[in-house]
């Protein structure tokens, strides 16, 4: 039974709500976190999230809330990053419903222990691996997906445990909705929602939960290091660079569609959009004419007009961002930088891999593009840098495609589309060096879980299991060994141990 007001109709309350309280949320302090975590953790402990009802009433829910408030969190996005209705709906909250009836289609099936292959010495018995909630795990969402990031991994949080999510505070609309929202819709003892500031994190991190869930590259090794002191396992999902390879051999118009797309949806603000193409010098040309073209026909002759362009979330991310345009490049396209509305829309030629706007990450709506003889020399380039978060490879030649995905190491692989590999729940979502775990669907389910071992023995079989006893003879260990051997023969691998 869930708590919380005895009222049927949530969106109500949540109207009421907001009149009374008109005045921002207040910050949530690590003091006020102990009592939450506490509270989180008698419910876990007394068996309230164990049952499949409980979980699958907390995802329908989830569902609920995203279907009710639709205009609210259109509204709060609205408010955060100027993102259109269209990215909301379709990016944020509809990726949400996905996972959320994923996790509900699919629950059953995950809770079920899985039966693993038997030896001689266990054909008997039972062995099982068992899926076990590890308790209250703590979800840090980003700014630049903030529903999307906070609620997907919340999605595998309610399908194994108690939760506590600190959204943005630099999406602070969104974090106040969530804040206001969540209550009403989710077990109150269970989970939570607080509003923390970035300073704050790593104190509430080393209070001890289950697992951390992170995403934020600027603090992630901050938040690693917290959750180190008290052994916590974390999942950090952190950013980098990622490269974009523009074969000669490719349809120019449907690339530069979807690499503009990918590059320059929510004001650049993804950790999978292609950070930088690597374009093969035989196309370059028609490939810049082709992005001028593809800008023009996306956002018109002045994008700022445009209700399709999002904005920046903040003026300390729009003036670093500024800074290393400045530095770097060429501008062929865009470049109008108007700081009052965080707008700075550029294609950049001409760069070079020192150039600054090579050195780091940038969540802008910066595209540069540097020029390469081959595909060897594009892989040559990928392989030097970071092991980077998704890479991206256009080409109508299946080798070029197989040699780019089989000769770089990334956390994920899209050939002639950008950005859709991490939305799909059936493939997860999480880096190499970049990071450390993933998500989606079942992964962010295993991810919240632990595999707990289980051999269920019986007494019988004896006659084979005493070898093993003290005194220890000669004569037992040539029977085993000569057991093993038989059956390393017969199974490729030792059936008595």
């Amino acid at each position: 039974i869930m708590s919380g007001p005895p009222s049927p109709s949530p969106t109500r309350w949540f109207k009421a709500l907001r009149t009374r309280l008109g005045e921002p949320c207040l910050r949530t302090y690590p003091l006020e976190c102990v009592d939450l975590l506490r509270r989180a953790r008698i419910a876990f402990q007394a068996g309230r999230t164990l049952k499949e009802g409980f979980r699958l009433a907390q995802l329908e829910a989830v569902v609920r809330m995203l279907e009710e408030h639709e205009c609210d969190f259109v509204d709060a996005l609205g408010r955060d990053l100027h993102k259109p209705r269209f990215e909301t709906v379709v990016f944020e909250l509809i990726m949400v419903k996905n996972e959320a009836l994923h996790a509900i289609s699919n629950l059953k099936k995950w809770m079920e222990p899985q039966s693993v292959e038997k030896n001689l010495s266990t054909s008997l018995d039972e062995c099982l691996v068992i899926s076990e909630p590890l308790g209250v795990v703590f979800i840090m969402g980003t700014w630049c997906s903030p529903v999307q990031m906070c609620l997907v991994p919340l999605v595998g949080a309610i399908a194994a445990d108690c939760a506590v999510i600190s959204p943005s505070e630099y999406t602070v609309h969104t974090a106040e909705l969530l804040h206001r929202l969540i209550p009403f819709y989710l077990d109150n003892e269970c989970f939570h929602v607080i509003l923390a500031g970035i300073s704050d994190l790593s104190e509430i991190v080393e209070l001890k939960f289950d697992h951390v869930f992170f995403t934020n590259r600027e603090d992630g090794s901050r938040i690693a290091v917290a959750a180190a002191r008290t052994l916590t396992p974390v999942t950090l999902i952190l950013g980098g660079k990622n490269p974009c390879y523009v074969d000669q051999h490719c349809d120019i118009t449907t690339t530069v569609q979807r690499i503009a797309w990918a590059r320059f949806h929510n004001a650049g603000q993804s950790i999978m959009a292609p950070s930088y193409i690597l374009c093969h010098t035989d196309v370059k040309a028609r490939l810049v004419q082709a992005l001028k073209c593809c800008l023009m026909q996306f956002y018109g002759p002045d994008p700022r007009e445009s209700r399709s362009f999002g904005r920046m979330v903040n003026l300390e991310i729009f003036n670093r961002t500024r800074e290393l345009l400045w530095r770097s490049g060429k501008v062929v396209a865009g470049g109008q930088v108007t700081e009052g509305e965080k707008y700075i829309p550029t294609v950049l030629v001409e760069v070079a891999e020192s150039d600054p706007i090579m050195q780091q990450e940038v969540f802008g709506p910066v595209l540069p593009i540097l020029t390469v003889n081959d595909v060897d020399e594009a892989i040559a380039f990928i392989n030097k840098q970071e092991k980077p978060l998704c890479v991206y490879a256009y080409s109508t030649n299946n080798k070029v495609i197989s040699r780019l995905m089989s000769e770089t190491s990334s956390g994920s692989f899209c050939s002639n589309d950008c950005i859709f590999q991490s939305l799909m729940v059936a493939l997860p979502f999480g880096g190499v060096a970049c990071g450390m775990g993933s998500f989606h669907g079942r992964y962010s389910f295993d991810t919240f879980s632990h595999r707990k071992a289980c051999l269920l023995r019986g007494t019988r079989f004896e006659c084979v299991t005493y070898l093993r006893y003290p005194p220890y003879e000669d004569r037992n260990l040539s029977l085993m060994t000569w057991a093993c051997t038989l059956s390393q023969k017969s199974q490729g691998w030792c059936q008595i141990m």
